[in-house]
């Protein structure tokens, strides 16, 4: 039982892809709002609220799950399956306002500190296990996170149908808090592993005096934001490309699955690729270059608008299917560049106060996207905008994150 596959890999697996369905939020979302009589606008700060807290927990939390793994996986348990069956009691029992504060109590605050806990517990661990291929090693566990999606997608729409969106979260809460203990009672560190002693006033907050962290954190929010743009919009920006389409109903159903599956390929394509290179950040530009290219190329050709046509139809999927790429890619790949410029002495701190970039793009990505798409009608300037800002990311890895400016001291310094 004592091998990597089994105290690493699996529970890690089991743990985020529960976690990872905070991605299908866009899928029930319209069912909630239509039986509350709320807008969608209004829910979205739900899942808002949801990355939010899954960043600012994953940021504060670093300490508390380099010193006990045990305890931040059965904590990032309770608190997910209490926010899931939370979320469909309250569609279940109220209504208006209070059902809306209820869903951003459970769905946003309760589940989101599970989020954050529990994506941040597996990692280090795993990178112990794999020390040799660390970007292997996230990109399997972090793959689970946006396989989440692609895997809960079905069984959602079929528990939606025949038992109702409250039930729905009733069932799938009680059936992730097993998979996530199960995760919790597997999950070990290596056998003989110590961890190193820090120094009890060393201040971890310092580290944003780091260009390199600095930089590092500035492209990782960019990267999620834009990503939060177009994946919280991706049923709606189908549903205006191929309204005048027959098969607009298959094409809804089956393309969600597909860009969810390149965005878990994303994960583990792209860090396994940076264990093969010899500098993490060349998958960050590579990344960067192509959501610039596809994004233009989708506006220009007004794909988003009308995809009558083959041609638009195959870029915007085209699209959708490079920045779920490319979104899921930049999360991989994070930690082993993280361990590369600061080592293993503080990655889960050091990786939790990276992910509060995450709480950050939370609030402002999807927003963004709904402001955008209320003010011009469509997505073409929702696409246009995330082009120029994937070009400000690209120039902050070119300047800010380069390994020349890398010191080795870094990796022993403490912050």
């Amino acid at each position: 039982m004592n091998n990597r596959w089994m105290r690493a890999a699996i529970p890690a697996l089991l743990i985020h892809c529960s976690v990872g369905t905070v991605y299908c939020w866009s899928i029930f979302k319209e069912a909630i709002s239509a039986q509350l009589g709320l807008s969608t606008f209004a829910l979205g700060w739900a899942f808002s609220l949801a990355i939010f807290f899954l960043g600012m927990s994953a940021a504060f939390a670093g300490k508390f799950v380099e010193q006990d793994i045990h305890k931040s996986s059965l904590i990032a348990c309770i608190c997910f399956s209490v926010g899931m069956v939370g979320t469909g009691l309250s569609i279940k029992l109220l209504t208006g306002y209070a059902a809306l504060i209820a869903i951003y109590i459970f769905y946003g605050v309760i589940m989101g500190i599970g989020l954050g806990v529990g994506y941040l517990t597996p990692v280090k661990t795993l990178m112990l296990w794999f020390s040799d291929n660390k970007g292997l090693a996230t990109g399997i566990s972090i793959m689970g996170f946006g396989l989440a999606k692609a895997i809960a997608t079905p069984v959602m729409n079929i528990l939606e149908k025949r038992c109702g969106v409250g039930n729905m979260f009733i069932i799938l809460g009680c059936f992730y808090c097993v998979m996530m203990f199960l995760g919790h009672i597997l999950l070990r560190k290596p056998e003989g592993w110590v961890e190193p002693k820090i120094k009890e006033k060393s201040n971890i907050l310092s580290i944003f005096k780091s260009r390199q962290f600095l930089g590092i954190w500035l492209m990782f929010f960019i990267n999620i934001h834009c990503g939060l743009m177009i994946i919280s919009y991706e049923k709606q920006i189908l549903n205006a490309a191929f309204a005048a389409s027959a098969a607009l109903a298959v094409i809804v159903s089956v393309v969600p699955s597909f860009t969810a599956g390149l965005n878990a390929l994303g994960r583990i394509g792209y860090s396994s690729i940076s264990d093969k290179l010899k500098e993490r950040n060349t998958v960050y530009k590579v990344i960067f270059i192509t959501c610039i290219i596809s994004s233009v190329v989708a506006a220009l050709t007004h794909s988003t608008v009308s995809a009558a046509t083959v041609f638009p139809a195959a870029v915007v999927i085209a699209f959708l299917l490079i920045i779920n790429a490319g979104y899921g890619g930049g999360f991989s790949t994070l930690p082993a560049l993280l361990s590369e410029r600061f080592g293993m002495k503080k990655i889960s701190r050091i990786h939790g106060l990276s992910l509060s970039a995450w709480a950050v793009a939370g609030l402002t990505g999807n927003n963004t996207a709904e402001i955008i798409r209320n003010k011009t009608g469509n997505f073409e300037a929702v696409l246009i905008v995330g082009a120029v800002l994937y070009g400000v990311a690209l120039i902050i890895s070119l300047v800010l994150v380069r390994s020349k400016d890398c010191d080795a001291n870094l990796k022993e310094k403490d912050f």
